[in-house]
């Protein structure tokens, strides 16, 4: 059931009244059914795997609980009459079981999601070299499931490390787990943050439907009008790499950065306003990356929950775990910097290929992922360059020129690296890729070339104003969100946006001119 279907609309349409209908004791069971039957038009098979998640990570943080109190409860005993050797050796041991425990819960739910998203690469690669036949052919990645298990693991590790009290009720801990809206393609949630609101009582508010119903309808005109009319380009163009080169490629590289920005935001919009809808606040998960300067900062803009779970549960703890400290004072001879530069470094490129690793099992994937965090790394190294170069020139740097222009060099260097993502093989992207340099082919591109992708000029003026409006939009808030000022100025006024919006889209999105809504692209990782 993706979001962009009557299906969807249709059950987000019973779902609400119902919801609120109900006595508010009970609204927490009612959205928990309304995801068992998300998930079931999914498949029953990811429903089978949703489930081993919740047990798993259900039955470790309570046997996390019953540790740390039988640990608190020998060491009581304990007070007084051993020493302080003993307590360090009873706590020890009670750490190495959870510990254990904790073991065992990742490697069952990271295996699912290993064996679903690598499973038919592993067949391939051991038919090729073995001849045997391949396996993991027909299993196909199941919704939601590394949006839904990295949350899960996070609350899992949370738990672990005591930062938060365990869930008592199984049933509560699924309804997190399988919060609908965040399946289609996140964002990355808490425990802390999400958990709690999904059981609190609700009562309907009619300026806050009205809001999320603005921001729902934002995310479909994104989606609908701007991101699904330019993938049939970017699809054309990156199934013809013998044919489309040179200039073609810069073609592409700025269509899909507007076609992955529509569809992804677009999509966040809708979970978001489906969480308000609900009287339940999910966070953001993007502001404004193509307004970053360098491209650290926008990946702090960018998929903002998924740099943050990596650096909360992966970056933090391995760059001050006991090997890299080892690593530290191995490489101290070479200097001061560099020993403490070392373990950074390398936690940073794990990092950064695991984040390849998520997006997607292609070779692609990964050396994008590398190549992200070596240009990062590269930035730090280039920073008292920087700041040279700064106090040099003051008043070129603090120019809005300026400003344009680190701006408009993030967005082409990331849309570069992006080339990756839109072809099979790492010697296919990077081919295309210098072929910008090596063909000059701008009048073919512009006598006909681009209506050989799919598209009339009508479709290109569309989404062209379309990503004009999200352009100014954007800028506009820099000042603040805009539904806050729109629904000031009334219930009358906001409804005319509301309408206009649905207008739009019933006339030059998925439901005029013969489009067909594809599901998000962020949905197939």
């Amino acid at each position: 059931m993706l979001f962009p279907s009557w299906a969807f609309l249709l059950f987000l349409a019973v779902l609400v009244p119902v919801y609120y209908l109900v006595p508010k004791r009970i609204q927490w069971i009612v959205l928990l059914l309304a995801n068992a039957v998300f998930i079931c038009f999914a498949g029953l098979l990811g429903a089978v795997f949703l489930v081993v998640t919740v047990i798993t990570v259900y039955a470790a943080t309570r046997a996390f609980d019953a540790l740390f109190a039988r640990q608190r409860e020998t060491l009581a005993a304990m007070k007084g009459t051993h020493t302080k050797e003993e307590r360090k050796a009873v706590r020890l041991r009670f750490e190495k079981k959870r510990r254990l425990v904790l073991i065992a819960c990742l490697i069952v739910n990271f295996g699912i999601l290993f064996a679903l998203k690598y499973g038919a690469m592993l067949g391939r690669l051991s038919a090729g070299l073995f001849g045997t036949r391949a396996f993991g052919q027909d299993l196909a990645l199941t919704m939601g499931i590394s949006f839904y298990t990295f949350s899960t693991v996070g609350y899992l590790l949370d738990v672990y490390r005591e930062s938060i009290l365990a869930e008592k009720n199984p049933l509560k801990l699924a309804l997190f787990t399988s919060f609908f809206p965040l399946l289609v393609q996140g964002p990355i949630t808490r425990f802390e943050t999400v958990g709690w609101q999904l059981t609190k009582p609700h009562a309907f508010d009619g300026k806050r439907f009205l809001s999320a119903s603005l921001r729902i309808a934002w995310g479909y005109w994104k989606k609908l009008i701007v991101a699904d009319r330019l993938l049939v380009a970017v699809k054309a163009l990156c199934a013809r790499p013998d044919v489309y080169r040179g200039d073609f490629i810069f073609v592409e590289m700025l269509l899909y950065a507007a076609c992955l920005y529509a569809d992804f935001t677009g999509g966040i919009d809708i979970t978001i306003g489906v969480g308000e809808m609900l009287g339940i606040t999910i966070e953001e998960n993007f502001r404004r990356p193509y307004f970053s300067k360098s491209i650290s900062e926008y990946w702090r803009r960018w998929h903002i929950t998924l740099g943050e779970w990596f650096k909360r549960y992966v970056y933090y703890p391995l760059s001050v775990s006991k090997p890299m400290r080892d690593l530290s004072k191995a490489t101290r001879r070479l200097g001061t910097g560099i020993s403490r530069r070392v373990p950074v470094y390398l936690a940073t490129l794990l990092v950064w290929a695991l984040t390849g690793a998520w997006h997607g099992s292609n070779l692609t994937f990964l050396v994008w992922g590398l190549l992200n965090g070596a240009v990062i790394l590269l930035s730090e190294e280039l920073k008292p360059l920087y700041a040279r170069f700064r106090k040099r020139f003051p008043r070129l740097t603090e120019s809005a020129f300026y400003r344009g222009f680190t701006v408009v060099r993030t967005v082409l260097l990331l849309s570069s690296l992006r080339i990756l993502d839109c072809y099979g093989t790492v010697k296919e992207a990077f081919s295309s890729f210098f072929s910008m340099f090596t063909t000059w082919n701008w009048g073919a591109v512009f006598r006909g070339g681009v209506q050989s992708l799919g598209l009339s000029y009508f479709d290109y003026a569309i989404a062209f104003c379309g990503v004009v409006l999200m352009f100014a939009l954007s800028t506009v808030q820099r000042k603040g969100a805009i539904r806050p000022r729109i629904l000031k100025r009334g219930a009358v006024f906001s409804v005319c946006v509301l309408l206009v919006l649905i207008g739009t889209i019933l006339l030059f999105g998925r439901y005029g001119f013969g489009f067909d809504a594809s599901q998000f692209i962020y949905n197939r990782f």
